[in-house]
């Protein structure tokens, strides 16, 4: 998993200008549990997060996951 605090930037970037109460309506979700994931204090199950990575036309891997697990693979390798 990535840093909690890089997820919730990155989430926040995500969200950009909309409210938290209107994405999380989206969703079909409450605000507050958004703002848990947000910050990095509940873990969204993996419908949810597949949920949250299609609302943002991204990958679940972009938004939970390191930017290095490849780079991390590669030298478990080594």
């Amino acid at each position: 998993m990535k840093n909690p605090n890089n997820i919730r930037a990155r989430l926040i970037e995500l969200r950009g200008n909309k409210g938290r109460t209107d994405v999380a309506a989206d969703l079909g979700i409450t605000p507050q549990m958004l703002g848990a994931i947000e910050r990095g204090d509940r873990t969204p199950s993996l419908p949810l997060a597949k949920k949250i990575a299609d609302y943002y036309q991204t990958t679940v891997d972009s938004i939970f996951f390191a930017e290095n697990r490849h780079d991390m693979f590669l030298k478990k390798l080594a």
